[in-house]
């Protein structure tokens, strides 16, 4: 390695560096590593996790230790449960890793429902291509607006349209899946008088009396 490149960890990464030249004491060097030691990211190990559908990886923070009781039977401890923080996070993690492992063996499906008059979806060729992060399809809905709603599908989720009021969603990533559920439902959200609207999985609404005069 070059004297005046200096390797730097970010999550894990090492990236380089051009290092300062010093022609000073070696206290002018000693505050400029100090300096720029509190601008780096501290090392957090991660978990990774394989599967038919592919990898991924779940972060690690560093008071977690992780224990392999049985073959088959994964354990995460904390150093200090009465802590708040370390409680939360300890939950947290628990259940990233156990979507990581369902997504990468299993895959995460939801199914979303377009209720009302006149309200239609159809999955079409997107004339934009892979543009703009897109996987080459689009969603194209009619949900009571002037015009078609045009929704570019991600290349990580998989889209069926099985019928007109249909859409089934996949992913291996359940975030992901959400937010772009949470985008589709956007344009419509159900509303409690008629109760028509994008519906996601298994979501109802409780109808309200319709204001007389």
């Amino acid at each position: 390695m070059n004297t005046n490149q200096l390797l730097v960890l970010y999550g894990g990464c090492v990236k380089s560096k051009p290092f300062r030249q010093f022609s000073s004491t070696a206290r002018a060097l000693r505050a400029y590593l100090l300096t720029l030691a509190k601008r780096l990211y501290r090392f957090h190990p991660n978990v990774a996790v394989r599967g038919p559908l592919g990898s991924t990886s779940v972060r690690l923070e560093p008071y977690m230790q992780l224990a392999f009781p049985q073959p088959n039977v994964l354990t995460i401890s904390v150093d200090n449960a009465e802590e708040k923080k370390q409680r939360a996070m300890w939950g947290l993690t628990r259940t990233l890793i156990n979507n990581a492992v369902v997504g990468m063996t299993e895959g995460f499906t939801v199914p979303i429902y377009l209720v009302g008059v006149g309200y239609r979806a159809a999955l079409e060729e997107d004339p934009r291509g892979t543009i703009d992060g897109g996987g080459g399809q689009r969603l194209s809905m009619k949900l009571g607006h002037s015009h078609n709603v045009y929704v570019p599908i991600p290349p990580c989720i998989k889209a069926e349209v099985p019928s007109p009021t249909k859409i089934v969603l996949s992913c291996t990533d359940k975030h992901l899946l959400g937010l772009f559920a949470a985008k589709i439902r956007k344009w419509r959200p159900p509303e409690p008088y008629k109760g028509k609207g994008v519906f996601v999985g298994n979501e109802t609404i409780r109808l309200k009396a319709v204001k007389k005069k």
